[in-house]
Formats: structure tokens, C-alpha cells, sequence
């Protein structure tokens, strides 16, 4: 399974995503069975690292990632390339509309559909709460697993 999470910048939710994601992934020794990466709908931040406070975030809760993570934005071709394109508010879903501009194989969805809670992951850059960002994404991406995707 090759999952894309998507937020707005790349440098606080996705990425956060990505590496609860792939630690979940990895206590599960499921490593093998995906691939998982982060991107924005925005171009804004590109080529920034994760937003410090979003690192102290994952530290604190003992979540792996890699300093070298810079933010991308998504493209036409990661489409193609990934099986879900999951994104962290109903804003990302009506922007990436404008990259993806349809979506024919049912790869698009926000994280907390998953959860049966279909509401919007808020966005720590603007709240300052990451500690709920990061519960919402913890309790997403274990709802994922738990759908054996």
C-alpha cells in the first residue's frame, strides 16, 4: 500500500502523519507492505523541514523522523504513484482538486473518515495545539491499519 498524506504546507500535519504512519507500520513489522510519504497543496513552504514544534510533538511521544524531510507539493503524477491520497482537512480536499482534478479510482479521502468522525484535523499552525493534531492523526492512522490498508 503507498499512502500519501496531504496537508496544506508540508511541514506540521502530513509530515506528522507520515511518520506516526510509518512507526505504526514498523511496530507492526509491516515496513514491507507500505510506502508513505507527505506533501502539500500549497507551494509555500517547499523545501522547508518540519516545523519545529511539530518535531518536539513526535518526540515527545517517542515517533522516529527524519530531519532530512523537506516539504514537496503535490503533483499531477502522485496520483499514479500512490494508492491513497489522504488528506487533513476538507481545504486540502478543494485544493488538490486543482492538481488532481479527478479522481476515478477512489484515492482520495481525509484522514478522519477513517474513524467514522469525518471532520478536519485542525491545523497546529494556526491553533497551536499539536498535541491534538497529534492525537487526531494518531487515532486516523490506526483506524487506516485497522482497515487494513
Amino acid at each position: 500500500m503507498r499512502i500519501l498524506f496531504v496537508c496544506h504546507g508540508n511541514i506540521c500535519r502530513s509530515p506528522m502523519a507520515e511518520f506516526v504512519m510509518k512507526a505504526l507500520v514498523r511496530s507492526r513489522g509491516l515496513e514491507n507492505d507500505y510506502f508513505i510519504e507527505s506533501a502539500a497543496v500549497s507551494d509555500e513552504e517547499t523545501g522547508n523541514p518540519i516545523y519545529p514544534p511539530a518535531k518536539r510533538c513526535l518526540t515527545q511521544h517517542g515517533v522516529p523522523f527524519d530531519n532530512s524531510k523537506r516539504a514537496r507539493k503535490v503533483t499531477s503524477k502522485d496520483y499514479d504513484r500512490f494508492d491513497r491520497i489522504i488528506c487533513m482537512d476538507a481545504s486540502n480536499l478543494r485544493l488538490i482538486k486543482h492538481i488532481i482534478p479527478s479522481d476515478p479510482e477512489g484515492k482520495i479521502h481525509l484522514l478522519m473518515s477513517y474513524t467514522g468522525k469525518g471532520r478536519n484535523v485542525a491545523d497546529p499552525w494556526y491553533t497551536g495545539d499539536f498535541e491534538t493534531t497529534f492525537q487526531d492523526i494518531l487515532e486516523g492512522c490506526e483506524a487506516m491499519l485497522a482497515a487494513r490498508l
